[in-house]
């Protein structure tokens, strides 16, 4: 039994960052502001198999890509 309420911890060379929502794309894709960059990310399955909605300006939290350029959308705030 699992009492950890905030899932796996992320791999040592995966980072966490919030950001807002500013642009909604076909096929579950985002424009996300974190800092002064702005990411393409995408829905994570969890998000889309309990089919949570994103719309534009929410918070979000993005684990990156370890190659850069995208992102992954792990957590609506």
């Amino acid at each position: 039994m699992n009492t950890n309420q905030e899932g796996p911890a992320p791999k040592s060379d995966e980072q966490i960052v919030s950001g807002v929502v500013l642009e909604a794309l076909p096929d579950t894709h985002f424009k996300v502001q974190v800092g002064d960059n702005v990411l393409l990310s995408y829905l994570s399955g969890k998000m889309r198999l309990h089919r949570i909605r994103v719309l534009v300006g929410d918070k979000v939290e993005v684990l990156l890509d370890p190659y850069g350029g995208k992102g992954r959308i792990i957590k609506r705030m």
